[in-house]
């Protein structure tokens, strides 16, 4: 038994190292794009904004001023609006692809433990509908490649830096525009 255990460590530590070897862990957090901007419409501070169609995500700090970030929407058939509320926050979440995805794309694994390669980066901000998760989120991302464009299945990235940002700003129970 103790001959397989120390077997596994090196395994992974040698897996590890090939990893990081490879060029496949994130080296930084990403930019920092979130500006003070003033906005069109009112909305209570702490609410959230999400415009797909420019990419964009306001976070509300008061009145007509919100901070905005740089964000991935979803591609095309995958974006989605409405109105829903932050009903759960994570740092470092695993992943467990939803069956749909699981669908579209059998090879992916049942889950992926937190940390630098897990496609959900550093932090969760789950959406709700009631007390119904959507199975959509704000995130971060280990492909920073794909902020600023049409690349998810209906998720929302953001560069770690910007949602390690977010996330301490934003409370549970916070109302989220999706237009």
């Amino acid at each position: 038994m103790r001959g397989i255990l120390v077997a596994a460590s090196f395994w992974l530590a040698a897996s590890s190292t090939q990893t990081l070897a490879s060029g496949l862990v994130p080296r930084n957090l990403g930019p920092m794009t979130g500006v003070t901007v003033t906005t069109d419409e009112n909305y209570p501070a702490g609410t959230i904004v999400i415009v797909s169609k420019n990419r964009t995500l306001d976070l509300v700090v008061s009145g007509s001023h919100a901070i905005r970030y740089r964000i991935g929407v979803g591609r095309d058939g995958f974006r989605w609006s409405g109105v829903v509320k932050v009903g759960h926050k994570a740092e470092w979440p695993d992943w467990r692809p939803p069956a749909e995805m699981k669908a579209r794309a059998p090879d992916l694994p049942e889950l992926v433990p937190a940390g630098p390669l897990n496609p959900l980066g550093a932090r969760g901000i789950y959406l709700y509908r009631g007390n119904a998760d959507t199975l959509y989120r704000i995130h971060g991302t280990n492909d920073q490649s794909t902020v600023g464009g049409f690349a998810s299945s209906g998720c929302f990235r953001m560069s770690n830096a910007d949602v390690i940002d977010l996330y301490s700003r934003v409370k549970v129970g916070a109302t989220v525009i999706v237009k």
